[in-house]
């Protein structure tokens, strides 16, 4: 059954300072955010502008517990306080519950969409319903590739191949010769492509492994086992942030001495970099996804503005090692990282 969340939460608005901040790569002194914090606190949530209050849904292909999303999220609801915007948040790992979960906004007669792509195919029909109807569209995340010909305004994410490619030479600084991708969801394209861009770089030999992403005790059960059969496996490269600590108790449980690498940041992996039990991450900034795709509708219909000339808006990808992970942590722990 499809999973809804409606409404807008009571956050502080985000002002161009805390949106300065994740554009800046975090560089700013504890001060600088309790200074941010209680302008946001400051603000008690009110509207920064005077247009109508339009209506903006987003529907995502998570599934329930993904702290990625939570930040994506984060990100769009605070974008919406500020834009005084009504969201509306649906989410299905499903790709034909995701697409009905789209159906249902153009039902409605939302003032815009905001869609990840993971198995675009499935979600074709429903974006062209959407163009039918007049409602602008920005894809985000996943689907870069489709998101024009399914006439969407823009991309906003990373893109995928390039993170993947990041990967490989990653490993190649760090000497490792074999490596293992897991992808969590099958059919997933960027999760094909972030393993592919990998292979492609890598110097040594990387090999994919697929597991039930909703099934953590199997996650952790199948690369356990693939560990303990090939002891050569240096490195281990998850595409999820929850998938990262399956690994690591994989690792123990094995007895292997290879290095834990992940696709995207959250407060456990951040802490993870810090404290050396994880090597390095690929952040794609997931708040900034969703503040600026409800930002770029806003202006699209307020003063038909599009960015990106055609191509993706790019939010990643960003290589995060111990060095950087003591500065990001405590954006991480308020769920803006």
């Amino acid at each position: 059954m499809a999973r809804v969340q409606t409404g807008v939460r009571a956050v502080g608005a985000v002002l161009v300072a805390v949106l300065g901040v994740s554009l800046a790569g975090c560089s700013s002194t504890g001060g600088k955010r309790a200074e941010d914090a209680r302008k946001a606190a400051a603000a008690q949530g009110k509207a920064a502008v005077n247009t109508p209050r339009w209506t903006f849904g987003m529907v995502t292909h998570s599934g329930d517990g993904d702290t990625f999303w939570d930040i994506v999220q984060n990100g769009a609801e605070q974008a919406a306080v500020k834009d005084n915007i009504k969201f509306l948040y649906a989410h299905d790992d499903e790709a034909q519950q995701q697409a009905q979960l789209v159906d249902s906004y153009v039902d409605k007669k939302v003032d815009g969409i905001i869609v990840s792509l993971a198995k675009p195919d499935a979600m074709k029909g429903a974006l062209a319903r959407a163009k039918k109807a007049g409602i602008p569209v920005i894809t985000v995340n996943s689907g870069s590739a489709e998101s024009k010909e399914f006439g969407a305004l823009t991309h906003i994410g990373q893109d995928e191949t390039i993170a993947g490619e990041a990967v490989g030479e990653e490993l190649n600084k760090r000497g490792k010769k074999k490596a293992l991708c897991i992808l969590h969801e099958q059919g997933n394209v960027g999760h094909e492509q972030r393993c592919d861009g990998a292979k492609k770089t890598f110097d040594g030999k990387l090999q994919n492994l697929y597991v039930t992403g909703t099934n953590m005790p199997d996650v952790q059960s199948s690369i356990e086992a693939r560990l303990q059969s090939d002891k050569d496996i240096d490195a281990v490269v998850t595409l999820g942030a929850p998938f990262a600590d399956a690994a690591v108790k994989a690792k123990d449980g094995a007895g292997s001495k290879a290095e834990i690498d992940t696709f995207d940041l959250n407060e456990k992996v951040a802490a993870g970099l810090k404290s050396g039990t994880l090597g390095f991450a690929v952040d794609q900034q997931p708040y900034l996804q969703g503040y600026e795709a409800v930002d770029l509708l806003w202006l699209y219909k307020y003063n038909a503005d599009v960015l990106g000339g055609g191509k993706p808006v790019l939010t990643g990808p960003q290589i995060i090692t111990k060095d950087q992970a003591a500065e990001l942590e405590d954006y991480a722990k308020r769920g803006t990282r």
